[in-house]
């Protein structure tokens, strides 16, 4: 008999044990090919001259419409949705009763009654949730994620979803367009075309530099990136398509973390969200990874204002969690920040795998040594935990290793703190991980965010660029 989250809590008894040893094994970016030229020269093409990102398969897709759909949607986020027109997109991010992250998706108007979200299942699930309570006039259509190891069986999703960036796009854009294309404000939506076709194009961009982002029917998906490659070749642009080692690295540029552990697992209120939630649901399934144990799962969690998402926060409608969030508004909080490691002691760390019959610290996979669903390392100063470390990679780009994560209010950019690798007592039960590693102490200084200075400087104003 199937059961649901609540069950299999109490069957464990101890959530952070649960997650730290669940074995789903890595968190997969489907389908897509590892590379197609190599990582390092795919992640230089988005800085020195365009990309094609496939983002087909890697985020769930939920379409929500019906007479209710913007009051639904809004009484569920942080977000105002008094300036949210049609043709526009937010970054949509819902929180518990006591205002942690449950997660976020890109959220697209498309008439005044519909809207489709797009991004990872945590936000999804709550909404889906919230829906099945029958508060609202709303009608969902859920499309999840492919899967993680497909093996072989066809797959197939609702709509294909490519994006294009690079400081060599526009003249991509113009190409397939067919002279040039409208002039598009950021998180604006606007129709352009790609060869004979009509498709919507997101005004966007992940490392800083111009991007669109559009989509279509997923059975029309090859034949638009014909059209793509074309014109880029038409256009005298080198275009490099971006495997899934190195897509996934392009956050550590621009500064979005991407996996926060859905803050869920507590809470009275939550109770009736866990009994609905299965078992082989992303929250039941998922795991943390690092050299962060506590007993206490809600030292996971992170609330908006420590993710920089602060200017979000509009408290001119009523939504869930809002009475947390202006209790917590005045007080000091967490902040993001991007960690460099330092050099000398990753290669210390990577060498130490390559001494035969020694003890060997945790393995720095490139370029993205991510292990588990969540990722969450001790930063240290002294014998004080001050931070967490929760997303990591290398950019060639920048030729080191970055993580993303938050830090105590007092740390200061330029601070050397240190990071430790590696998980305690050699490990624990995740198939991600290799039994026996050692932990290590890797000096980590304490940066901007968005680390790239493109991105920094060339970004339309948002949680990228202003502070909370």
């Amino acid at each position: 008999m199937a059961k649901n989250l609540t069950q299999i809590l109490k069957e464990k008894g101890n959530t952070v044990e649960m997650l730290r040893n669940s074995r789903i094994g890595m968190y997969i970016y489907p389908v897509v090919a590892p590379e197609f030229s190599n990582w390092r020269t795919e992640q230089m093409a988005w800085r020195h001259s365009a990309v094609l990102f496939d983002q087909s398969h890697h985020m769930d897709e939920l379409i929500v419409e019906g007479p209710d759909a913007a009051k639904f949607l809004e009484s569920l986020a942080i977000n105002s949705f008094a300036n949210f027109g049609v043709d526009r997109a937010k970054h949509y991010v819902p929180v518990t009763p006591a205002g942690h992250v449950i997660g976020d998706m890109i959220i697209f108007r498309e008439r005044d009654d519909k809207f489709v979200l797009v991004g990872r299942a945590p936000t999804a699930n709550w909404l889906r949730y919230n829906a099945s309570l029958g508060k609202h006039d709303v009608k969902l259509t859920h499309d999840p994620r492919s899967p993680s190891r497909p093996d072989g069986k066809e797959v197939n999703r609702v709509h294909y979803r490519f994006q294009i960036q690079g400081p060599d796009a526009p003249k991509i854009f113009e190409k397939m367009n067919g002279g040039p294309i409208p002039d598009i404000k950021f998180f604006h939506v606007d129709w352009i075309n790609i060869g004979s076709k009509k498709v919507q194009a997101l005004r966007h961009g992940m490392a800083g530099a111009p991007g669109l982002e559009v989509w279509g029917p997923y059975a029309e998906k090859d034949e638009v990136r014909e059209i793509i490659v074309k014109a880029a070749k038409d256009a005298g642009v080198d275009l490099y398509l971006v495997g899934a080692r190195a897509y996934s690295t392009n956050t550590l540029e621009s500064g979005w973390i991407p996996s926060p552990l859905p803050g869920i697992y507590t809470g009275a209120e939550l109770q009736g969200y866990r009994d609905w939630l299965t078992e082989d649901s992303y929250e039941a399934t998922g795991s943390i990874g690092g050299s962060l144990v506590s007993d206490n799962i809600e030292d996971y969690y992170v609330n908006p204002y420590e993710l920089g998402y602060g200017i979000y926060i509009k408290f001119d409608h009523d939504f869930v969690g809002r009475a947390a969030l202006e209790a917590m508004k005045d007080k000091p909080q967490r902040k993001k920040v991007t960690f460099e490691w330092n050099a000398e002691d990753v290669m210390k760390v990577i060498a130490s795998n390559f001494v035969p019959g020694g003890e060997a610290y945790k393995w720095i996979d490139l370029p993205q040594p991510n292990y588990a669903s969540s990722s969450a390392d001790r930063i240290m100063h002294g014998d004080k935990v001050v931070g967490m470390s929760m997303f990591n990679g290398y950019s060639y780009n920048e030729r080191c290793m970055l993580s993303l994560g938050i830090v105590d209010a007092d740390v200061q950019e330029g601070d050397v703190l240190t990071l430790i690798w590696g998980e305690p007592n050699g490990g624990t039960e995740k198939t991600s991980i290799e039994k026996g590693h050692k932990q290590a102490e890797i000096r980590v200084r304490v940066s901007a965010t968005p680390y790239a200075a493109e991105a920094r400087e060339n970004y339309a104003e948002s949680w990228r660029t202003k502070k909370a």
